[in-house]
């Protein structure tokens, strides 16, 4: 049997976000990390709703597998929900990263691109596999790991809690050991510095405590980019005698609404709450449960099948890049640039502009006709400073070896009038 002998969690905004979408649970024997997505604030929502889901269940008899699973269907049932009752929240979602310790195993379910590691023995191995394009696409032997590391479509995934009303969540069981340490994190932390940073924080530090803090200073210090989120939990023989119990943490953006409070640099824990329900929906879970367990065998190839579509469509959606419209105009489209049989087409035009690629200088011809794939952000632009190299009258700047080819051909027609000159 094992325990939680040490645990330590803390959520940093970053230094190029204003609003923290990150939250998390922890009280053990069970922890969670969540990073929201969305306008309006819609991304702090989910995340909120993701890791207070965790907060008014406790484990019958079922695996727990099948716990942790039940735990984030119910959370993307809540999200997407709301998000169908209020426009504003449209398409919101967040990643779910949870584990639970149970005996001499840990558990863990987890959708989107936050990430489970196992510190053993020194050495750090990473448990889950994100659900992102560029992670799909590394896969497919299609991106090799260095330009991984790097794409511009690092971020984009392809699975999430609340943009579907159904989500496929993935579980796994780790045979642990005292001693394992089990680190939970925000994309954050990951696209900010490497897991040899990672694993030497928490070999290196004195404490728990000192690795996370650690964890976030290095990330913030390589840019910050994203809201930063680590937790970590180090296990020990039930035998050992025990520390103060650090009761339960749920710490997001909009932790006070659930009564609990949150420091700039740190977490603050709250007296665990009665383990009862709390809404008509969780009163109802052990009823859905049983009749979900008298149909499953019969669906479960079915429901896995809508599960991945529905994954792929929303990663699909999440793509932009340029091409030409019917007209020839410059256009802004969603999705993949293929088609496939029966004339189903990956991508849908979003808008276009007045501007013909044939008025475009020719060195630019190429970036508005080749189908890179790109946020939207990064697509409009690119859009719109193509649209300004159509309307100037100055040619484009050339690159380095480039010819000027209406210099070269204004040179061809004064040597052609010196030919007729001579000649007369």
């Amino acid at each position: 049997m094992l325990r939680v002998a040490e645990q330590a969690f803390r959520s940093d905004t970053g230094r190029q976000r204003t609003a923290n979408e990150d939250s998390y649970f922890a009280r053990a024997p069970m922890f969670a990390v969540a990073d929201g997505m969305g306008g309006a604030q819609a991304g702090e929502v989910a995340s909120r709703l993701a890791a207070e889901a965790f907060e008014p269940v406790e484990r019958g008899g079922e695996p727990p597998e099948s716990f942790l699973r039940e735990i984030a269907v119910g959370a993307n049932e809540r999200i997407h929900s709301l998000a169908e009752r209020d426009q504003s929240r449209t398409g919101m979602g967040t990643t779910l990263t949870a584990a639970l310790v149970a005996e001499d195993e840990v558990s863990l379910a987890h959708v989107g691109d936050s990430r489970a590691y196992l510190l053993r023995d020194g050495e750090l191995k990473l448990l889950t596999s994100d659900h992102s394009l560029v992670e799909e696409l590394r896969r497919q032997g299609r991106l090799t790991d260095e330009q991984a590391e790097d794409h511009p479509q690092r971020s984009i995934i392809t699975r999430a809690l609340g943009p579907e009303p159904e989500v496929d969540v993935d579980t796994m069981t780790v045979q642990a050991r005292p001693g394992d340490v089990f680190l939970l994190c925000s994309d954050g932390l990951t696209t900010m510095i490497s897991d040899d940073r990672i694993a030497a924080a928490l070999r290196d530090s004195t404490d728990l405590s000192d690795a996370v803090a650690r964890l976030v200073r290095e990330a913030n210090d390589a840019g910050g980019r994203d809201n930063i989120t680590v937790g970590a939990f180090r296990l020990e023989a039930a035998g050992t005698p025990a520390a103060s119990d650090p009761g339960a943490t749920l710490v997001g953006p909009t932790a006070a609404e659930a009564g609990l409070g949150t420091a700039a640099a740190g977490t603050q824990s709250a007296p665990p709450r009665r383990s009862q329900p709390r809404s008509r929906d969780v009163a109802e879970r052990p009823a859905r449960r049983r009749r979900w367990k008298t149909v499953a065998k019969a669906l479960l190839a079915l429901a896995l099948v809508a599960a991945v579509a529905a994954g792929a469509w929303y990663g699909i959606r999440q793509v932009y890049f340029l091409g030409t419209d019917e007209g020839g105009r410059l256009a802004l489209y969603r999705g993949l640039p293929y088609e496939l049989p029966f004339d189903v087409e990956l991508y849908s035009e979003v808008y276009s502009v007045p501007v013909q690629v044939s008025s475009l200088p020719e060195e630019r011809r190429d970036g508005a006709t080749d189908h890179s794939l790109r946020s939207r952000d990064d697509a409009v632009d690119l859009l719109s400073d193509l649209e300004a190299a159509a309307a100037s009258p100055e040619p484009a700047p050339r690159r380095a070896g480039e010819r000027d080819r209406q210099g070269d051909s204004r040179q061809r027609d004064r040597d052609r009038g010196n030919r007729d000159q001579g000649a007369g």
